[in-house]
């Protein structure tokens, strides 16, 4: 559950977010985050991670809330398995623990399709492979909530399409998640509902199922 409750936030005294309220009630759901560049999206996920403190209103949610950035913010002078087990290492340090850790890393690369990437170094990897290993560091800790910043930002159609089916896999584990992007076919095609930010305020809030076309309905409020 997450419940966003008027809240607001400046930056340099620019107000980004201007009195947003969103409910977040069922499990195992995508919230798309749409809207122009400048209209609040990615501020919106950092005030929910707590990356950014709101100036006034109220953010709660149950369970651990994970991010997934929009450049990676990979560890260059890691493999791959190191980049993914690191924060989990931090938390567990019994050494039955990390052999569970260990084990769950391998399974996770190979269920991306990315685990003979294991030994690699970010520098060696494409951009839709960075985007899987990022994924996966923040699987590795088991969130209840995740939050993706761009998940599809500079890659082709392709890939944009299989980053679309990772994340609906993760949603049928149990993971509510949240996405910001510009890329509106996108959201309209994995997401459950669509929150559209303008200006700092939520301009819409439709379930794109109950729409004929709601990738065109949306760009007309742009």
């Amino acid at each position: 559950m997450i419940k966003i409750n008027n809240i607001w936030k400046s930056i340099h005294s620019l107000e980004i977010l201007k009195g947003i309220s969103i409910r977040l009630e069922e499990k195992k759901n995508i919230l798309g985050i749409a809207g122009p560049s400048g209209s609040g999206k990615s501020t919106l996920l950092r005030c929910i991670q707590g990356l950014e403190k709101v100036d006034k209103g109220l953010i709660e949610y149950s369970g651990r809330v994970c991010f997934m950035f929009q450049d990676f913010q990979l560890f260059p002078h890691m493999t791959v398995f190191k980049n993914i087990t690191y924060a989990p290492h931090l938390k567990w340090k019994q050494k039955d623990e990390r052999e569970e850790i260990k084990q769950r890393a391998y399974e996770m690369l190979k269920n991306l399709g990315i685990d003979e990437k294991a030994l690699n170094y970010p520098e060696n990897l494409s951009g839709g492979q960075k985007q899987r290993v990022a994924l996966a560091r923040s699987l590795m800790m088991s969130p209840d909530i995740l939050l993706c910043d761009e998940p599809t930002s500079g890659l082709d159609i392709s890939l944009t399409g299989e980053v679309g089916k990772l994340l609906k896999s993760v949603k049928n584990l149990g993971v509510t998640i949240i996405v910001a992007s510009h890329d509106l076919a996108f959201l309209t095609k994995i997401s459950d509902r669509i929150i559209l930010l303008k200006n700092g305020i939520v301009e819409a809030d439709i379930i794109p199922q109950q729409h004929d076309n709601p990738g065109e309905y949306l760009e007309k409020m742009y």
